[in-house]
């Protein structure tokens, strides 16, 4: 079964400095239908003007995963981590008992578009921790390129919980196929371009919840996608 979340339904704010497209229930959207898919919480995808970003603030026991479209993010945190996110580049956050970091678009005259996923972790109470990798184009493009998972798996990132995360960058007449851990669910968000999944036609914003699909075949066009498999 395949259920589409459009784009167009997604929660939808601009403060002006922050244009956020909003797939669950996050912050002052709130959707009793749209809660989460199984372990993956939030799906932010975020336009940042240059210059500007988020102060300082707080999370807990959550595993953060940032993944930039475009543009350039810088962040700092409470661990000592701190560095530059560039397309390609994938950054883990585990929240774990606390920590604090501040996130901003450093370019005085390029936005930055990017997505944060929030997944919840397996166990409670971890101490917070930090990684960054990048994920060559090459690595991605016409394959499913696997950037987390529970094992740190293939030189993936290390994530708390035991969820797959894979990225593919799909050219026209690309496609790939993806066979699910029986009982585990996939979730499919469309970065950038289209995509074909089974029947369902998705554009960029749009996501698909898929459980009980014993094989997918995923197709693009000039697209960028990922891809969580979920327990």
């Amino acid at each position: 079964m395949i259920r589409i979340r459009r784009s167009s339904e997604r929660g939808h704010f601009q403060h002006g400095w922050l244009e956020t497209y909003h797939t669950f229930s996050f912050a002052d959207y709130h959707d009793p239908r749209h809660m989460g898919f199984r372990a993956l919480r939030v799906i932010n995808e975020d336009f940042v003007q240059p210059g500007r970003g988020f102060d300082t603030h707080s999370h807990r026991d959550m595993e953060i995963i940032t993944y930039v479209l475009e543009g350039e993010l810088e962040h700092r945190d409470s661990t000592g981590a701190g560095g530059r996110i560039r397309p390609g580049d994938v950054q883990r956050m585990s929240a774990g008992t606390g920590v604090q970091h501040s996130e901003r678009n450093p370019s005085d005259e390029h936005r930055l578009h990017l997505l944060q996923i929030w997944i919840q972790p397996a166990r409670r109470g971890a101490p917070p921790s930090y990684e960054q990798r990048h994920f060559s184009e090459d690595a991605r493009r016409g394959r499913l390129c696997l950037i987390a998972s529970a094992d740190g798996a293939g030189g993936s990132l290390r994530i708390g919980q035991d969820a797959r995360i894979h990225a593919a960058l799909l050219d026209e007449g690309q496609s790939v196929a993806f066979r699910p851990v029986p009982g585990s669910g996939v979730w499919l968000q469309v970065g950038r371009g289209e995509v074909r999944v089974g029947a369902a036609d998705l554009v960029a914003g749009d996501g698909a919840a898929i459980e009980g699909e014993p094989e997918l075949a995923i197709a693009g066009r000039e697209a960028e996608l990922l891809l969580f498999e979920l327990p």
